[in-house]
């Protein structure tokens, strides 16, 4: 009821009086980046904890780092990492893990330098490795914040993102690699693809009802000249999901082998808006200004009405 009132105090005051909410655009751009040209842990809140995987346990440092007031999740292993990174990586043509870090695009959206890329998904289907006890339960908060995972500031919501394909993910997928096939198959007609889900969860932890589906990828159209690999930046819309307090991100793939999916688990973001939300003792202000704002326009609208007649 209270996010309810919140939120159509909001819409109220926005659409009637032209009153702007205080957005912030998560662009990347403001990251110490070494030599490198990326950052992927570990973090300087990092602790360690064991995890645990189909092929048995490591211990990781874990933890989070923040990007314009926003908390993005990150772990550490000696050979491996998880979760976000950061990187202004330009190379689209190299099909290799060692270039794990580039975009498809050839750099960030709209052209910037810098954006995010992650790493890590959890299956959804067995495999003769993989039982259902590893399968990813989307209603299980405890294993959603093992993805990939954004956590917001509190009394804001995600409006969009951009996303777009690794080079390292989509140049497997178009042209297959020595674990695997191109997409479409020999024939060009398998129905393969690559899907994006974004889940919620909320100030209570609860995880909610809604979430989100994006096709990075999708050779299942009736016309095989409809197939694509996504190759530009993509703005998704997030307000479905304005009830979050943390988004939390999985990879599912047509293409899996018996160790899970053998698609490049990789993904990259950019341009994550936010917006602070009023809080109580300024909502029900807000929304009075927004009535008074819709009134004036009505009084004056009826005016102008009346002169012209």
């Amino acid at each position: 009821m209270y996010r309810t009132l919140r939120n159509a105090a909001l819409a109220i005051a926005m659409t009637c009086t032209g009153v702007a909410s205080a957005e912030n655009l998560v662009d990347f751009e403001s990251f110490s980046l070494g030599a490198e040209g990326y950052f992927n842990g570990p973090t300087a809140n990092a602790v360690a904890e064991e995890r645990q995987y189909w092929w048995g346990t490591q211990t990781e440092q874990v933890g989070t780092f923040d990007v314009q007031g926003v908390d993005f999740s990150n772990s550490s292993a000696p050979f491996s990492w998880g979760g976000f990174a950061v990187s202004n990586h330009t190379d689209n043509f190299t099909p290799s893990f060692a270039n794990q870090y580039s975009a498809f695009p050839g750099g960030g959206a709209g052209g910037s330098s810098q954006y995010a890329v992650a790493f890590g998904y959890r299956d959804t289907q067995t495999t003769a490795f993989i039982g259902e006890d590893m399968l990813l339960d989307p209603t299980d908060v405890s294993q959603l914040q093992l993805l990939p995972s954004i956590y917001l500031p509190e009394g804001a919501i995600a409006t969009s993102i951009e996303v777009a394909n690794t080079t390292y993910a989509a140049l497997t997928m178009q042209d297959g690699d020595a674990f695997t096939e191109a997409f479409g198959g020999l024939s060009g007609s398998d129905l393969d693809y690559l899907t994006l889900s974004i889940f919620g969860v909320n100030a209570s932890n609860q995880v909610l009802a809604e979430s989100i589906e994006f096709n990075l990828a999708d050779y299942r159209f009736a016309n095989d000249e409809d197939d694509y690999i996504l190759d530009t930046w993509a703005q998704i819309d997030l307000t479905s999901l304005a009830g979050a307090r943390s988004l939390h991100f999985n990879l599912a793939s047509s293409d899996i082998g018996d160790g899970g999916m053998n698609t490049p688990s990789y993904f990259a973001i950019d341009n994550l808006a936010i917006t602070a939300i009023p809080e109580p003792s300024s909502f029900v202000l807000l929304s009075g200004v927004g009535l008074i704002g819709c009134t004036l326009r009505r009084r004056r609208g009826t005016q102008r009405s009346n002169l012209s007649a």
